[in-house]
């Protein structure tokens, strides 16, 4: 290895030290009202979709719900697919209800409310939110000549993950809490010779604060 091989590398490990991704998180819960002592009842975790098409991310949705059934305060989690077979076709994305007002009128039904019973699941857990990149910039660029290959430059990029989980109780038919989430961070891609992506895990983050706020309520029985 030559002076400036080593030069370039030595230049490069301080760049990343100096730059290390960095995050901010908040996590609250709103809108909480007595629950019952969890007692082994099913969860299930559902997310919000638009007529537009668009839904929270499936790769969020299922990261929460692992991280739920997971840990001091697991939470026994009925998979999404099982339980909107088992409530076709009242959970399909254009029957399911729109808020929590029209709940009670669903289950007034008696099949309906039947098969509920069958599933074991007593609370649903919405959620709704999406992970952007408002700004970013800078460029690297990569080259092979001669003396070897290697890319150049420095390129950075920010991520805002913001989540809400709403949680409805179906036996007492209302919205039992609210959390919301959100994570901002900066990632960094400096490149001297070889890039080092150093990232900011927005969206593990988030999934990791709002399962473990959602654990707390649900299972201590806030």
């Amino acid at each position: 290895m030559n002076a400036t091989q080593i030069l370039s590398r030595g230049l490069l490990f301080a760049a990343a030290v100096a730059l290390s991704a960095c995050s901010t998180s908040r996590t609250e819960m709103l809108n909480t009202v007595s629950m019952d002592e969890y007692d082994g009842e099913s969860v299930v975790v559902m997310a919000r979709s638009y007529h537009t098409g668009n839904a929270t991310e499936k790769d969020f949705t299922d990261c929460v719900a692992s991280q739920l059934r997971s840990g001091r305060n697991a939470i026994n989690i009925m998979p999404k697919a099982q339980f909107v077979d088992a409530m076709y076709p009242w959970f399909e994305p254009r029957t399911v209800p729109n808020d929590i007002s029209a709940l009670p009128k669903l289950l007034n039904n008696p099949m309906i409310a039947d098969r509920m019973r069958e599933t074991g699941v007593r609370y649903v857990v919405w959620l709704d939110g999406n992970t952007d990149t408002p700004n970013g910039g800078g460029s690297v660029s990569c080259a092979a000549g001669p003396g070897g290959a290697g890319c150049f430059g420095f390129a950075w990029w920010e991520s805002d993950s913001d989540y809400d989980a709403v949680v409805w109780d179906l036996e007492g038919t209302r919205e039992a809490g609210n959390v919301e989430t959100r994570v901002n961070g900066t990632s960094y891609l400096p490149a001297i010779i070889v890039p080092i992506p150093l990232i900011a895990r927005t969206q593990s983050t988030a999934c990791k604060d709002l399962s473990q706020q959602l654990q707390t309520f649900i299972a201590s029985g806030a």
